[in-house]
């Protein structure tokens, strides 16, 4: 037997619904194509779908706690001290500074909810 899939996104689980919601249509300049109020919004990027999702009561514990996920949302962006700048206008500034790698520029921030977000700018080489 093959496992095969048809598609694939991500989803956020937020016991905070709405303010989840409202900053990820600020952050990316959109508003979710599929809402369901206080359950579920779903947004379109570029190359996957980002669901955030209100659990049910009878599993808003196993959301609740605050612990820091192996788990990022990387957003490459074109100019990443517009998107710093977009962020600390959103309320939500990145703690740290902007490191190098060897695949670009990138710095750590948070969504309201603590889930960490890679903002990544990647090397231009001009061969």
């Amino acid at each position: 037997m093959v496992f095969q899939y048809t598609n694939a996104f991500v989803t956020i689980a937020s016991v905070n619904f709405e303010n989840l919601v409202n900053f990820y249509t600020k952050l990316l300049e959109q508003k979710p194509v599929i809402l369901i109020p206080n359950v579920y919004a779903e947004f379109n990027l570029v190359g996957m779908r980002l669901g955030i999702f209100k659990p049910k009561n009878t599993n808003e514990s196993e959301f609740e706690a605050i612990a820091k996920s192996k788990i990022s949302l990387c957003l490459e962006v074109s100019h990443l001290e517009d998107a710093i700048a977009h962020l600390t206008a959103l309320g939500y500034p990145p703690p740290g500074d902007i490191s190098i790698a060897d695949h670009g520029r990138e710095i750590y921030a948070y969504d309201p909810d603590g889930n960490r977000l890679i903002l990544h700018q990647a090397i231009v080489n001009d061969n």
